[in-house]
């Protein structure tokens, strides 16, 4: 029977539990991805989970406990059976008799491989002996915003008697580790029955004999939580103090931060290029328009999984609401001292708290920037890390608000942050990440990205590494496109590149999505082909409109964007082989391809000095994919050719020098060769058809 909560989610499907049948693992498994949905219970990459089953061992075919974990870096609400660690429990238990007390952790670590039962394990985390040192079957490590405001506020230990009186445990603030999970031991030793164990500063322990049994047990525990929370907020009548200041209407907060979101990513990526995220909820902007903003704020997160991924504190900027941001120079004279003073205190945090062996000090940008009045921005290295790190955020204001409706919240002493910032095993974790793709940390905006050669362009620059705002001017056909990609990888936005208006929109979007932009693909277009005589002035605008004055708004409004990053930038322009070859019917067509190559040339020699390279590539008989080629444009051919439609792209073939099909694929290879090989190349034409000695451009 479904149970009702009023704080938090009860997902669990009796249908899908008894498919699973008594699989403890994948009940298991099933349990983690179900908690692990609610950013309320845990975030992303926070907690673990665990369950123990009975195996048989290959050695001597005795039956062993293993335990199945969690395994480092990975996320519940995504976990997999190639996600965990199976391990055995008796060995993990036994690592006592070696352990050294505080200063052999980092070496208990590399022990756990000894205790593996399951070869194809991830690498255990340095949660597991928390999990493997208490006898419960199925057990949940979570992050609750709730149990961490319990954990964070002052006489913690007192508040937790007073919500679960004998039936929760608690321990102190202590670094996670081998010897965190003894204390874990002695607590439960000292106070048997208890349901659960709240961690000082960091989160929750709860378990139970099934699957569900754990699952509503931490919920139940979560449940009560917040419901204190929540009746010490109604009794004192206000969180953060009350209101400070009134924000923006909405419209406003979006258009002020997509203007400003370009400075600030050039003043975040002073030492390393970032990748944008705005946010402006009902949560954040009670907390950045509070009082008490300007004391909580300074006194950091207390969750090391909050503050791994925010820094220890936010810059909140200098800036007043109404305060115009659309000078460049003024925004960046009001903005500089802020960010340097940040950088400077960042040092010394370093600096005071280093030790001998400390990794070497680590990008000292803020990573959570706070404008009251308008939202909240994080900068870091991709989308995926940037979104996390504002939903961390988020938790710790809801962390920060429990406490202080509480009785007062505290964080953790500085020392306590930089020791888990800079652990050896973190810098070790950081050190394992796979090497960054070619085009990581760029920001791409591609027009006629909703089929064709334009889709082909944004899927090879996201393979590359990139985000990609997808342009085009079907709603339908870009939301299908975009379909194809993961979260965080590309955004969409309706674009009529003949209307400044809308290209000045669809940047903004690329603004609010991804910080900036740092490439520009104009490959919207269309082809006529037509005498002098038939060719209509209604033509001719047309393709000017579409090809040329698109190619100039883009670049124009383009180039504000980069100008205003000052990180550089790339500008590909797609033309055609009938921009340099003479050819009958094609009046309107070539003269406008033949404009776009030449505007080419004149934004390179103009764009130079900021380090914008501006390319083109030609394609020539891209038929296959390309919507240009649909209906008229591919019978028009195929009549003046004496062929039929489908025999176009074997005819084309045969007459270039190389006898190839030109596909949209390799009109995107030629692309990334422009922004991500090329990289001291400006002003050139990349012909990508097959070989056409006269379009040879020398």
């Amino acid at each position: 029977m479904q149970k009702t909560f009023q704080y938090v989610d009860y997902l669990w499907d009796e249908a899908k539990a008894a498919e699973l049948g008594d699989d403890q693992v994948a009940l298991f498994l099933y349990r983690s991805n179900i908690l692990g949905t609610d950013l309320r219970i845990t975030n992303y990459g926070g907690g673990n989970t665990s369950c123990k089953t009975i195996e048989k061992d290959p050695l001597t075919n005795e039956d062993v406990e293993v335990m199945w974990v969690k395994g480092s870096g990975g996320d519940i609400g995504t976990l997999t059976r190639k996600g965990i660690a199976g391990l055995y429990t008796e060995r993990l238990r036994n690592l006592k008799n070696v352990y050294g007390g505080l200063e052999d952790e980092d070496r208990m670590v590399g022990l756990f491989n000894h205790c593996i039962y399951d070869l194809d394990s991830k690498a255990p985390s340095i949660d597991t002996p928390l999990h493997g040192l208490l006898p419960f079957k199925h057990i949940d490590h979570l992050h609750p915003d709730a149990l961490i405001a319990v954990a964070a506020a002052k006489d913690s230990e007192q508040v937790t008697k007073e919500i679960w009186g004998d039936t929760m445990g608690w321990v102190p603030w202590q670094r996670p580790g081998f010897d965190l999970g003894l204390q874990l031991e002695k607590c439960l030793e000292e106070n048997p029955g208890i349901r659960g164990i709240v961690l000082g500063s960091h989160g929750l322990f709860t378990w139970g004999d099934t699957s569900y049994d754990c699952y509503i047990n931490s919920l139940e525990v979560i449940e009560m939580a917040s419901e204190y929370i929540e009746k010490k907020i109604k009794e004192n009548g206000e969180v953060f103090g009350g209101q400070k200041l009134k924000s923006l209407p909405a419209e406003e907060r979006k258009e002020k931060a997509a203007e400003l979101m370009p400075l600030l990513r050039r003043l975040a990526s002073s030492e390393n290029q970032m990748i944008g995220h705005f946010t402006d909820s009902d949560t954040v902007l009670q907390y950045i328009n509070s009082n008490d903003l300007e004391r909580l704020a300074p006194m950091g997160t207390s969750c090391p999984d909050h503050f791994l991924r925010t820094k220890i504190q936010p810059l909140i900027l200098s800036l007043d609401p109404s305060d115009e941001v659309t000078d460049t120079e003024a925004t960046l004279k009001k903005l500089e001292p802020s960010f340097e003073q940040y950088r400077e205190e960042y040092r010394q945090y370093y600096e005071n708290h280093k030790h001998a062996n400390s990794p070497a000090m680590r990008d000292p940008n803020p990573v959570i920037i706070i404008y009251p009045g308008v939202g909240m921005f994080s900068f870091a290295k991709n989308k995926q890390t940037t979104r996390v790190a504002s939903e961390f955020y988020v938790n710790a204001i809801n962390v920060m608000r429990g406490a202080e409706a509480i009785t007062e919240y505290t964080s953790l002493p500085r020392q306590e942050a930089f020791d888990i910032e800079y652990w050896l095993l973190e810098e070790a974790k950081l050190q394992r990440m796979p090497a960054e793709k070619p085009l990581s940390r760029k920001v791409a905006v591609v027009t006629g990205a909703a089929g064709g050669i334009g889709k082909a362009i944004a899927d090879k620059l996201i393979l590359e590494g990139a985000n990609v705002v997808l342009t085009d001017i079907s709603q339908e056909n870009l939301e299908e496109a975009l379909s194809t990609y993961k979260r965080d990888e590309a955004a969409i936005a309706i674009c009529d590149v003949t209307n400044e208006d809308s290209i000045e929109k669809a940047y903004k979007e690329a603004n609010l999505a991804f910080g900036g932009v740092d490439i520009v693909v104009h490959s919207a277009g269309l082809a006529i082909s037509k005498s002098l005589l038939d060719t209509t002035l209604k033509d001719w605008e047309l393709l000017q409109n579409v090809l040329v004055k698109g190619q100039f708004l883009m670049a124009q409004k383009g180039f504000e964007i980069m100008r205003k990053q000052g990180l550089g930038g790339d500008i590909v322009n797609i033309a055609s082989k009938n921009g340099l070859v003479s050819g009958p019917n094609n009046v309107g067509y070539g003269t406008a391809k033949a404009a776009q190559q030449h505007m080419t040339r004149l934004l390179a020699a103009e764009l130079g000095g900021d380090h914008i390279r501006v390319n083109t590539v030609n394609p020539d008989g891209v038929i296959v994919g390309s919507k240009i080629w649909e209906g008229d444009w591919a019978e028009g051919r195929a009549k003046a050719h004496g062929i039929k439609v489908e025999d176009l792209p074997a005819h084309y073939a045969k007459r270039n020098l190389l006898n190839e099909i030109i596909l949209p694929e390799d009109i995107a290879n030629g692309v990334f060769a422009c922004v991500g090989v090329l990289d001291k190349s400006t002003g050139n034409t990349i012909n990508v058809d097959g070989g056409m000695a006269n379009a040879f451009v020398r």
